[in-house]
């Protein structure tokens, strides 16, 4: 019995001792890591200097097109995160802060996702390399409920999220094997004729005051920050459309752009913009905030 008890107790400290070198290993490479994607490139980075930077989902991801801001003289880059929720814009603003960035203007799209305040796990894994290394990681996930999992238990976050930051995605980092993430200054276009579902129903969404997206207000505030908060376009075939006028009643600085652009030849789905309609999007963004009148 002794022997068995010495041989679980051996067994449980190789183990352990396995395991602690692994997350050593893993997180040592993620370090060195940033031309994977956004969250990398902002972590492994310091002093970076923005006229404009976008935040956001998936709407903002495909409908800023960057260069045009450029294009006007306005350095810029689209932080948006396919996935994405306000839980990880927020936290990606609070990191940009804490690396010193210079940031002029925040674009924040809060539409769809001001009816959240919850993480999304696809965009938020890949935050969890650094959380021993980042008091700001740590303490952004202190409140959820597998914090202490997460964070006390060795490995345990890259076998949780193995398909977002496990042995294929830490391999890709040690090969350096580039991602379209960080291409056209961050922005992602959709092609144009390419057709997605063309109907949707939001009637279900309730806008709620989004703790997050309350960070990000008191960020901008403290930094000196503009921060212009948009409702971006849906098409016209979609049922509760009242949802974005709600958005309004809680949050009324939030400018609502949902009918900006009309016309289901520039969506790719009822909900994202093909690249065409981004472009007249960016363009009107730029005429209402930033082109002198």
């Amino acid at each position: 019995m002794k022997k068995i008890i010495c041989f679980i107790a051996k067994s449980f400290l190789l183990i352990l001792i396995l395991l602690v070198f692994l997350d050593l290993l893993y997180t040592a490479i993620y370090l060195q890591a940033s031309d994977r994607g956004k969250i990398d490139f902002v972590y492994n980075s310091k002093g970076r200097v923005y006229d404009v930077v976008v935040l956001g989902s998936s709407r903002a991801n495909n409908h800023f097109v960057t260069k045009l801001f450029e294009d006007k003289g306005l350095k810029a880059f689209n932080f948006g995160m396919s996935g994405g929720h306000l839980f990880e814009a927020s936290l990606i603003l609070k990191l940009m802060i804490e690396r010193n960035y210079s940031i002029k203007n925040v674009i924040i799209e809060t539409d769809l996702n001001i009816s959240n305040d919850h993480r999304a796990d696809g965009i938020s894994s890949k935050f969890l390399p650094y959380i021993h290394n980042s008091k700001i990681i740590a303490g952004h996930f202190r409140g959820e409920k597998d914090f202490s999992k997460l964070y006390y238990i060795p490995f345990y976050r890259y076998i949780a999220f193995d398909a977002q930051i496990g042995f294929r995605e830490m391999f890709f980092n040690v090969i350096h094997k580039k991602t379209a993430h960080l291409q056209n200054l961050g922005y992602s276009p959709l092609k144009v004729g390419s057709k997605g579902n063309m109907k949707n129903d939001i009637r279900a969404l309730k806008p709620i005051q989004n703790k997050y997206y309350e960070e990000i207000k008191k960020i901008c505030a403290e930094n000196h920050i503009n921060l212009i908060a948009v409702m971006t376009p849906m098409c016209s075939n979609t049922k509760g459309l009242d949802y974005f006028e709600k958005v309004k009643k809680i949050y009324p600085e939030i400018h609502n752009y949902e009918n900006a652009v009309e016309g289901d030849q520039y969506f790719s789905s009822c909900g994202h913009m093909n690249d065409v309609g981004a472009r007249l999007f960016t363009t009107r963004i730029l005429n209402d905030f930033f082109i002198k009148k």
